[in-house]
């Protein structure tokens, strides 16, 4: 029921966590560069690690792969998934790869480590907590949308020449083709000497997960929507395609902050 499962190895713990992207389900080719989707199918596993208040050592990388695609393609995928390792200071040891009839499949498994006292679950959140989240939700939803309405366009262009109007929304761009795991964060909560007392990545949204953390810790929770820290593009962009930006904040999802619960009184980092 948590981001990744525990192995007692004596000393320390072992952390393990999966994830698998289908093409169609979880990324589109059609925008989603290959060197992105290596970089972002590594850093999700990063972030369950991290969401336990572990550290990520090693992952493995398997491959469904379609005829469709060639060497050179599969080159600039692996060139993705090692920037993130180099930078997240984990190894490649192993994985496998398989012929697929449906696409590209891709499967990493992490493995990291953690002292046990320094584990966080989702079930320790009390009545009087505060509810806190690392950065601003809903900016990867919306770079979702302006992608989805630049390939519409592109789909109903004659002219070869088409160019995406992506002017000016970067930051909404790279929150959904690039994110970020708040490996920054981890650290800064471990050298003031703060424990939260319940975590989660959020990956499908905060109202989902922080629902995760309510039902596990037997508590319910209370947002104030004037609180959600929201991204001047984000909400810009929310804006254009009329939708409400409370809603993107609350059920976006892929954002990868940390969201987590600490004793009153205790200031965040």
């Amino acid at each position: 029921g948590d981001d990744a499962a525990i192995i007692n190895n004596g000393n320390h713990r072992t952390l393990l966590t999966t994830d698998l992207l289908l093409e169609g389900i979880h990324f589109d080719l059609i925008y989603f560069p290959l060197k992105h989707l290596g970089y972002k199918a590594a850093i999700v596993n990063f972030s369950d690690i991290y969401a336990m208040g572990g550290t990520p050592q090693q992952i493995t990388v398997s491959l469904g792969i379609s005829q469709r695609f060639s060497v050179e393609d599969l080159d600039e995928f692996y060139s993705g998934v090692k920037l993130a390792c180099q930078l997240y200071g984990v190894d490649i040891v192993g994985g496998d790869t398989s012929a697929s009839l449906t696409g590209f499949t891709i499967s990493i498994t992490c493995v990291g480590i953690a002292n046990e006292q320094e584990i966080v679950y989702r079930n320790g959140a009390k009545d009087t907590d505060l509810i806190c989240v690392t950065g601003d939700l809903g900016a990867a939803y919306m770079g979702l949308q302006l992608l989805e309405r630049e390939k519409a366009v592109f789909d109903g262009q004659t002219n070869a020449d088409f160019s995406p109007d992506f002017a000016g929304k970067e930051y909404l761009l790279e929150r959904q083709l690039k994110p970020e795991a708040r490996k920054d964060i981890i650290a800064e909560l471990k050298k003031v000497n703060i424990q939260p007392t319940s975590m989660i990545d959020i990956s499908d949204g905060l109202s989902s997960d922080l629902l995760h953390i309510c039902t596990q810790s037997n508590v319910g929770c209370r947002i104030y929507e004037e609180r959600l820290p929201i991204d001047y593009q984000t909400a810009m962009m929310a804006e254009t395609f009329n939708l409400n930006v409370t809603t993107v904040a609350l059920n976006g999802g892929d954002d990868y902050e940390l969201l987590f619960t600490l004793p009153a009184g205790v200031e965040p980092p």
